[in-house]
């Protein structure tokens, strides 16, 4: 029998990389995604403490921002590590490029901007620069927040496809900071982030692959919470996520009957 990886990545060879990406970000309407979000839940309290917590709480009250959305920024970002460093020369949480608009910010040494605090106040200032620019529209600050604001227009025709997706990448990453994304079946997350494991089990090269992978894997295999990370590297990986070694255990028997090859977890 062949192993669930084999049979996807044989399926997604049969399809172009365009159509794949569309098929992704065709889901869902960001744009209308955010602003319901900006009408009924930017005040809402994110379901768990997560790291440098009092940081992210300064910075949303300073710059009038929902604390969820620098949250999930965060998330998507870094996984709210501010060592990280990626390919395109963005440091820490909120991964602010280095020297262009960390400068632009008022941030004139590296040193400094590595800090947690500092640097996720530099987010915040940055994405609520871009939500001022574009009108309010957060679908459009996201994407100016990751191609750089002079490649996305002020309207919402013609944004680019990778823009388009990072919208959604970080939208997804809301769902869980809000709690929306936990299925009835499923273990509830541990109420402190930094108690929440993770397994990395695969990875892809690009993004359409990590949500064809997850969406196929979260059929089979129901009660599994898997979740999709950019490293920054060009790299996206798909991590399997627990609260508690029990609930490891019982993912890791839960993907082997689905067909995944457990032998690549070694």
């Amino acid at each position: 029998m062949k192993t669930l990886v084999l049979i996807i990545c044989t399926g997604l060879l049969l399809l172009s990389q365009s159509t794949w990406a569309k098929m992704a970000i065709a889901n869902m309407n960001y744009d209308n995604a955010w602003e319901s979000y900006t009408t009924s839940l930017q005040n809402a309290e994110p379901k768990q403490q997560f790291p440098y917590q009092a940081c992210f709480d300064k910075s949303a009250k300073k710059h009038d921002l929902p604390v969820t959305l620098l949250l999930a920024l965060a998330r998507g970002e870094s996984d709210f590590n501010p060592t990280i460093r990626s390919s395109a020369n963005a440091y820490g949480v909120m991964q602010i490029v280095w020297p262009a608009t960390a400068q632009d910010l008022g941030i004139y040494s590296l040193k400094e901007l590595k800090k947690p605090c500092v640097n996720i106040d530099a987010g915040a200032r940055y994405i609520k620069t871009q939500i001022d620019r574009f009108d309010g529209s957060i679908h459009l600050a996201l994407a100016a927040y990751n191609y750089g604001p002079s490649r996305i227009a002020r309207t919402r025709e013609n944004i680019p496809e990778g823009a388009n997706w990072y919208s959604g990448y970080i939208y997804q990453h809301l769902q869980y900071v809000l709690g929306t994304n936990q299925k009835p079946n499923q273990s509830p997350p541990p109420l402190n982030y930094s108690d929440e494991g993770k397994l990395r089990i695969t990875t892809f090269n690009q993004p359409y692959r990590v949500q064809a992978f997850i969406a196929a894997i979260q059929q089979r295999a129901p009660r599994v919470r898997l979740d999709a990370f950019d490293n920054g590297m060009g790299r996206y990986h798909v991590m399997l996520l627990y609260g508690s070694r029990r609930e490891l255990k019982a993912s890791k028997k839960a993907l082997q009957k689905a067909g995944f090859n457990m032998g690549l977890l070694k």
